[in-house]
């Protein structure tokens, strides 16, 4: 987006010595949704830009180029919006307005398509860039922008770098420094402003570029290497050059080579040594000093490219999916690789594959469907195939064993006969669901049992065992995923803020499944105070401070599915609380006062006592109780302000048939 910002500006700010054809390449990536300040960089970036459209005279041609703004994980996303042309203010703003970051970085691959948009071999022509972030498609920035400078009339690339860090910098900063241009940093929205007029400025006091004088006749330079190289080896090389440029290179090509030509290449710098790689292809090539400045070759040796001698071995079978080891000769370079595909695969095609290092053994790991394969030596220079070895994948078998049916949510044990790979796995899914899909699973490893978690909704499932390599079903058995039969009991009516004694009846599915207090008709999935149901049959759970209709929910932990429910009303702290009987008192009193308690029961038989406890008291203690004898009791109030409660138990039944809150104050 900073990009965009900044080659605004340069278009903007310019004036008629600005240079004649100028691309603006704009950051569209989804990392301009990041934020500055609480606002989004792409904000920032647009803003910057309306503020800086001015006095843009007709003498400049303006693209603009977007990339990373219309499609996720796509490193072609690259759109040219306006072809370079006569700058249309309103027409150029409703464009760069219209860019919705979205995707990937291909900042280099943009680069290069506006640099061969403005004919850059043909005529000067620069590229502004606005990057919030590196490139991300596997290019390497610094390595284009060497090729622009060498290959281009006067090419210029200027670099905004917008919220970009330390080594972030350094991988963008590179293009501007190798073809002459400005890179400058901005970390906020009055440091965009600044570096866009940075960056306006040097764009248009770019000079006209001048025809470059006839250079002198370059001494000559030699170059020594090795009479010959095995193909796609490193080789070591050497120059003598009575002055050099850093920028001049050391290159190999075929012998008698057009001039300009080159392949693999070294930049001198200031040494006097370095190392090439061969080609992939024998045959009689030079290695040139080439200068930078002109392209003209300073001096040569000619060099002879052969064959290598590779061998490489594999087992006659394996099985699909499983790992089977390999083993080489005559390794050329580290980065080559040994890989396995379909026999007559065409060159260049790889499955899995190791890379040969230092080493000359390693494993590969076999494809999903039985047939005739080939183990491949590849060469990394070039993709070329240098040694080859049948081999045959052949079915893989596994079984896999579960119960019957499971309860929804639970574990369940299941079994399996052997493992092919470590990281196959074993799997439950809905009865005839597609290849590849998959629910709860565990990996084989080196196991032949393991569990899996039953989903939360019934019905018909199947256990698979499931190859790593390609998602391929090896084995499945069918099991049937039944309702649990759960209940919830508790009270109908509690006080706010008090302990609700809870009790659950079944098999609980899972220890992890759990009871929680919400809202009557809450959503599924909500939740309040709740406890894990562990292998116990009843908790507490504090009822809410605030009053009104709730429920007690039993929730599986698989799929948060409510399995049971009870009604339960959230009444004021100081309610009187009646079942199967009822206390009438005072609300409140003084310390030490003597107050009534009236009471009367449904069942007038058995052993009944109204007590004096502290609100908190557990149901059965307290400081003072009295036989329930005729129709009323006096009590004396404790010393202690606070909240009390007297209580009518109901003592071999272990119930309260009253209760009711009095204030000493």
């Amino acid at each position: 987006m900073k990009r965009a910002a900044v080659a605004l500006m340069l278009l903007w700010v310019g004036s008629a010595q600005a240079a004649d054809d100028v691309m603006v390449v704009f950051d569209g990536s989804n990392s301009m949704w990041g934020q500055i300040d609480g606002v989004a960089k792409i904000e920032i970036a647009r803003q910057a830009m309306e503020r800086l459209v001015g006095n843009w005279t007709d003498g400049t041609n303006v693209g603009l180029m977007a990339y990373g703004h219309r499609h996720e994980g796509d490193c072609s996303d690259i759109e040219t919006m306006i072809t370079p042309g006569p700058f249309v203010r309103d027409a150029f703003l409703e464009r760069v307005r219209s860019i919705t970051p979205r995707g990937k970085t291909p900042l280099t691959t943009a680069v290069e398509q506006a640099a061969e948009a403005l004919a850059y071999r043909d005529r000067p022509a620069t590229v502004v860039l606005i990057t919030d972030g590196i490139e991300s498609c596997q290019r390497d920035p610094c390595a284009l922008a060497e090729e622009l400078e060498r290959m281009g009339v006067g090419f210029t690339a200027h670099v905004v770098g917008f919220d970009l860090k330390g080594e972030e910098q350094e991988a963008v900063a590179c293009m501007a420094e190798r073809t002459g241009g400005r890179f400058v940093a901005a970390r906020s929205a009055e440091g965009l402003g600044a570096a866009l007029s940075t960056v306006g400025t040097a764009v248009a006091e770019a000079p006209e570029p001048t025809p470059e004088p006839e250079p002198a006749p370059a001494p000559s330079v030699v170059v020594e290497a090795p009479e010959s190289a095995v193909i796609g080896s490193s080789f070591a090389i050497s120059w003598q050059a009575p002055t050099q440029a850093p920028r001049d290179y050391v290159t190999i090509v075929p012998l008698g080579a057009d001039e300009g030509t080159y392949t693999n290449y070294q930049r001198v710098q200031d040494k006097s040594e370095g190392s090439l790689r061969a080609p992939a292809e024998p045959g009689l090539y030079e290695v040139r000093y080439v200068r930078q400045e002109d392209g003209s070759t300073l001096g040569s040796t000619e060099i002879e490219i052969v064959e290598a001698d590779v061998s490489v071995s594999a087992p006659q079978s394996a099985t699909a999916g499983e790992r089977f080891s390999v083993s080489w000769s005559g390794a050329v370079h580290p980065r080559d690789y040994v890989t396995i595909v379909p026999a007559g695969a065409a060159e260049g095609d790889y499955g899995d594959y190791t890379r040969v290092a230092d080493k000359n053994e390693g494993s590969l790991q076999a494809p999903a469907d039985a047939g005739l394969y080939e183990v491949r030596y590849v060469l990394q220079e070039g993709g070329k195939t240098l040694a080859s070895a049948e081999i045959e994948i052949v079915k893989a078998e596994a079984s896999v064993q579960a119960p019957q049916s499971a309860v929804v949510g639970s574990s369940f044990s299941v079994q399996w006969s052997r493992g092919i790979h470590p990281r196959d796995y074993v799997t439950i899914v809905p009865a005839g669901a597609a290849e590849g899909d998959y629910g709860d699973y565990t990996r084989v490893g080196d196991k032949s049992e393991g569990s899996l978690r039953a989903p939360a909704e019934p019905g018909l499932y199947e256990v698979r065992y499931v190859l790593q390599e390609g998602g391929k079903t090896l084995s499945s058995v069918p099991i049937e995923i039944v309702e649990a039969d759960i209940e919830l009991a508790g009270p109908d009516t509690v006080r706010a803020g008090s302990q609700i004694r809870v009790v659950w009846s079944g098999s609980p599915p899972h220890g992890r499944d759990y009871v929680t207090i919400v809202p009557m008709g809450a959503q599924e999935g909500a939740y309040g105070d709740y406890v894990r149901v562990g292998g116990r049959d009843s908790a507490d759970l504090s009822a809410p401070e605030e009053t009104g209709l709730y429920e007690v929910r039993y929730v599986l932990d698989e799929g948060k599915r409510i399995l049971a429910r009870h009604p339960v009303e959230v009444v004021a702290a100081t309610a009187a609380l009646n079942e199967g009987g009822a206390l009438e008192a005072p609300e409140a009193g003084k310390p030490g006062e003597t107050v009534e308690v009236r009471w009367t029961a449904e069942d007038s038989g058995g052993d009944r006592r109204v007590t004096l406890a502290g609100a908190d008291q557990p149901d059965f203690t307290w400081i003072e109780a009295k036989k329930a004898e005729g129709p009323s009791l006096t009590f004396t109030l404790p010393q202690e302000t606070g909240f009390y409660e007297f209580r009518l138990l109901d003592i071999p039944q272990r119930k309260v048939l009253s209760r009711v809150t009095i204030r000493v104050e």
